[in-house]
């Protein structure tokens, strides 16, 4: 390749990298709003101190150790020894674009991962128990699951999941399920919050405080997945990249309406009512069932994928509720059920997958993800406790975690 041809595309494929990963981390403010929104008023400052700290922590830890982990073997000097390196000078087969680039677009990836575990949680974990467990997710689970997958390395030194069929574009399995398996462990430890269910099985609802805010993280989230999916084509200066990246928004978009409109459809005929909040799940849960594969489907597959993880989302709610995990936000419905199920859809328009590998690899991230995440909030459950006392959680983990309310103004109504 002519030398100055080289050098423009790779300027261009580093700055659309760069760009997409602003557009993840712009995310982290989507799952700010929306888990403000749905959680109650007494429990909003606490929930934006997790995801603000939660998104420092995991930069910090993922640049110390977790990006070596992930990519480079275990080699914990990887970042020291050149990651801002130009990806030109001395190299064989240059990249294109910065390896800085690289790492920038994956520390926002898990920084997305930890931030779905912070909804499953809200209001009765204890703030610092829960930044204890990111130090973990960001810097050993999250790294060491990514490391069987986009990694390319063996699970446990025995086989690895590319070569049994798995594929995963940009994450319904290694992010999203991931977040929603150390959610999950996470929420069968806490238990339930007070009121929630009654002796005799029937669920009280617990309505958010501010649903124009949901709606607003939402549409964040909605944006911020152009990037998410988008920029894990990895490249958009040349004819073919750049065909492959509008694809892949059409169908991220597609996805995201499609799953809406179901959701608020099947919430209409279950409950007689059209549920706001069903029809932000609805989208969400639409976007994560495209992410395995934006790029295969026809944008009206794209939509009917998208359209039936809405519906799928809506029951697995009901479902939860009715085994008594209490998720406040629907994080384990959106991004766990709805993760497993787009990686399964991969092999439908993608036949470089096989369901057998789709599944083997949904087991090995489950697993890893899960066990490893309940250990570790086993261990800081006996340590420091991981939930608040019942007072505290009465008068709202606002209080008793940051010692400020959101809105003072309205202290009454509580």
């Amino acid at each position: 390749m002519d030398n100055e041809i080289f050098q423009l595309q790779y300027a261009l494929d580093t700055f659309y990298f760069l760009i997409c990963g602003a557009l993840v981390m712009w995310m982290a403010a989507g799952f700010s709003m929306l888990e403000a929104g749905l959680v109650r008023s007494k429990n909003t400052t606490e929930i934006l101190t997790k995801n603000v700290a939660l998104y420092a922590i995991a930069c910090i830890m993922y640049m110390i150790c977790g990006y070596s982990i992930m990519y480079g073997g275990g080699d914990f000097n990887l970042f020291l020894d050149g990651i801002v390196g130009d990806g030109v000078t001395g190299a064989e087969e240059p990249a294109s674009y910065a390896p800085s680039a690289d790492f920038f677009f994956q520390v926002v990836f898990v920084a997305t991962a930890m931030s779905i575990v912070s909804g499953a949680v809200a209001e009765r974990m204890k703030l610092w128990a829960f930044l204890m467990f990111a130090v973990v997710m960001t810097a050993i689970i999250y790294p060491m699951e990514g490391a069987w997958t986009w990694g390319g390395e063996a699970v446990f030194g025995m086989y690895t999941l590319g070569d049994l069929g798995f594929s995963d574009f940009a994450g319904s399995g290694i992010v999203h399920m991931a977040g929603a398996s150390a959610a999950l462990a996470g929420v069968l430890l806490l238990g339930a919050r007070k009121g929630k269910y009654n002796a005799d099985g029937s669920v009280n609802a617990i309505p958010g405080a501010n649903l124009p805010m949901a709606t607003l993280g939402m549409f964040v989230l909605w944006m911020g997945w152009f990037g998410f999916n988008g920029g894990s084509v990895l490249a958009t200066a040349s004819v073919e990249s750049a065909n492959a990246v509008a694809i892949v928004f059409m169908n991220t978009n597609a996805a995201a309406a499609g799953g809406l409109v179901a959701a608020l459809l099947t919430a209409n005929a279950l409950f007689g009512k059209a549920d706001l909040t069903m029809a932000l799940n609805g989208a969400l849960a639409g976007l994560v069932a495209i992410t395995a594969e934006p790029s295969t489907p026809t944008a009206l597959q794209a939509t009917v994928f998208g359209g039936i993880g809405g519906v799928l989302v809506v029951f697995s709610i009901l479902t939860l509720d009715k085994l008594k995990i209490d998720d406040p936000v629907g994080a384990i419905s959106v991004h766990g059920v709805v993760g497993l199920f787009g990686l399964l859809l991969v092999p439908v328009t993608n036949d470089g997958s096989s369901f057998s590998g789709q599944l083997i690899g949904a087991l090995t991230i489950f697993g890893w993800v899960f066990g490893a995440s309940f250990v570790s909030f086993f261990i800081i459950k006996k340590v420091v406790g991981i939930r608040v006392s019942e007072e505290e959680e009465y008068d709202g983990v606002d209080l008793s975690e940051c010692g400020m309310e959101a809105y003072p103004e309205f202290v009454a109504a509580r």
